[in-house]
C-alpha cells in the first residue's frame, strides 16, 4: 500500500492541509499516514475527512490570545495554549469527528521523541484521547512546550529525532509514497546559534537530546536527499511549496496562500499520485 508522509513545521504544514483537502476532493484516501508535529495534527483531519477544518482553525484562532502568547507560560509552561488547542478547539469550537476518524481503516502513526533515549517512537493515532495528549507530545518543541507525559515516559516533538518519517513508512511495508514537505526544494537546514544554545541548556535535563539537537540538521538534510532519491527512482511523489513560509507566520493571507498552493499542487500532480495506488494493485 502507498503511504502518506507528513513533515511538521508549526504553521508551515498549512501547505500540507491544502494538499490533503485536494486528496479528499479527488477521492484519494491513503491507508497509511505517518508524520510529526503539526503535519500529523493536520493529518488527523484528513483521516476524519473534514475538509478545510485545519484552515478554519488557523483563520479563526491564529491571532486569538487563547491560542498562543507568553502568558501561557505562567499556567501551562508553554507559548501555546495547550488546553485551548488540544481540548477546547477539537471538542467544542471546531469539533473533530472522532467517530469517522476511528471508523476509518487507515493506519495513522504519530512520531514522538522519547526524552530519555532520544529516539523516535511511533504511536498508534487511533489510541488518541479526547485531550489529544499524543498530539501535544508530537508538537512539544523544547522550551516552547513542556515535555508531555504518556504512560511512564515523557516526550518531545517527533521532528527532533525523525523530521520526515519516510524510513519508518518503508519499514512498515509501504512501497510507494506521497511525501508532503513544508520547505522549498532549495532549503537545507544549518546548525545555528539558537540550536546550539538549546542543546547546551537541555543537556543538564535530558542529556541524550543534546546530540539530537546538534546533529538534527545533518539528519534532516540526509532525509530530504533520500526522499528525492526515492522520487527519482519512481517510488515516491514529493510535493513541497515553491516559496518559504515562516514557521510562526502571522499573516492570514499568506497562510491561506500556502494552503491554496498545496491544494493546487496536488491537483496538478493527481495522475502521478494516482499511479502510486495503481502500481500497488498490480
Amino acid at each position: 500500500m502507498p503511504s502518506l508522509v507528513l513533515e511538521g513545521g508549526t504553521f508551515r504544514p498549512i501547505f500540507s492541509a491544502g494538499a490533503m483537502d485536494a486528496l479528499l476532493d479527488l477521492g484519494l484516501e491513503f491507508d497509511y499516514v505517518i508524520g510529526v508535529s503539526a503535519g500529523i495534527c493536520n493529518g488527523f483531519s484528513y483521516v476524519s475527512k473534514q475538509k478545510k477544518r485545519n484552515l478554519e482553525v488557523v483563520r479563526q484562532f491564529r491571532h486569538d490570545k487563547r491560542y498562543m502568547g507568553k502568558r501561557h507560560y505562567l499556567k501551562e509552561h508553554s507559548l501555546f495554549g495547550i488546553d485551548f488547542i488540544y481540548n477546547q478547539i477539537p471538542n467544542t469550537l471546531i469539533p473533530f469527528d472522532y467517530k469517522t476518524f476511528m471508523e476509518n481503516p487507515c493506519q495513522i502513526r504519530v512520531g514522538v521523541t522519547n526524552v530519555e533515549s532520544g529516539k523516535c517512537e511511533y504511536l498508534d493515532g487511533k489510541m488518541t484521547d479526547k485531550t489529544n495528549v499524543m498530539l501535544q507530545a508530537t508538537c512539544a518543541i523544547p522550551f516552547v512546550f513542556p515535555a508531555i507525559k504518556i504512560g511512564k515516559n515523557k516526550y518531545y516533538d517527533g521532528g527532533l529525532s525523525d523530521p520526515i518519517p519516510i524510513k519508518k513508512a518503508i519499514k512498515d511495508g509501504n512501497r510507494k509514497h506521497l511525501i508532503l514537505l513544508t520547505r522549498t526544494k532549495e532549503y537545507r537546514k544549518e546548525l545555528n546559534k539558537s540550536t546550539k544554545m538549546a542543546a547546551k541548556a537541555i543537556r543538564h535535563i535530558y542529556p541524550k537530546l543534546e546530540t539530537i539537537l546538534l546533529n538534527r540538521h545533518l539528519l534532516y538534510n540526509d532525509t530530504v536527499a533520500f526522499c528525492d532519491k526515492l522520487e527519482a527512482e519512481g517510488s515516491a511523489v514529493v510535493l513541497r511549496p515553491s516559496y518559504e513560509l515562516d514557521s510562526m507566520e502571522k499573516d492570514i493571507e499568506q497562510l491561506n496562500k500556502n494552503y491554496e498552493a498545496g491544494y493546487q499542487l496536488v491537483m496538478e500532480n493527481q495522475e502521478r499520485i494516482r499511479q502510486l495506488f495503481d502500481e500497488e494493485e498490480e
